[in-house]
C-alpha cells in the first residue's frame, strides 16, 4: 500500500476500480451499466445542488458578518458557530464536524 493511501479510502482497500475502465462485466452488464449511469447523472445533479447551495450559505453568511460589524457587532459569534457545527456532528458523525468547519471558513471570507 502506497504512504499516501489513507485507510478507508476506495484506493486503498480494493474498492476503486483504477483500470481505466467503467465497464461492468458478466451477465446484466448492459443493464448495470445504464443503471450506473443513471445513477452518476442524478449524483451529478445532487453534487451541482450542494455547490450552489454552499455559495448562497457563504454568501448569506458574509452578509451577516459585514451587518453585524457595521451595527457596532462583531464579525464572528463563536456560540452561534458552536450550535452548527454540533448539528453537523449530530448529523453526519464525525465527518459532519469537519464540514462544518470548512462551511464556516468559506462563509467568513477574508478576515
Amino acid at each position: 500500500m502506497s504512504a499516501d493511501l489513507v485507510k478507508g479510502d476506495p484506493a486503498a482497500d480494493g474498492t476503486l476500480d483504477s483500470s481505466g475502465l467503467d465497464e461492468p462485466t458478466g451477465a446484466g452488464g448492459m443493464l448495470a451499466a445504464e443503471e450506473i449511469q443513471a445513477i452518476r447523472e442524478r449524483i451529478d445533479e445532487i453534487d451541482q445542488t450542494i455547490i450552489d447551495l454552499w455559495l448562497e450559505r457563504s454568501r448569506l453568511s458574509q452578509e451577516v458578518g459585514r451587518t453585524r460589524m457595521a451595527s457596532g457587532g462583531t464579525r464572528l459569534v463563536l456560540s452561534r458557530e458552536r450550535v452548527i457545527v454540533d448539528r453537523f456532528r449530530e448529523a453526519l458523525g464525525p465527518d459532519g464536524t469537519q464540514v462544518a468547519l470548512l462551511l464556516l471558513r468559506a462563509g467568513r471570507g477574508p478576515l
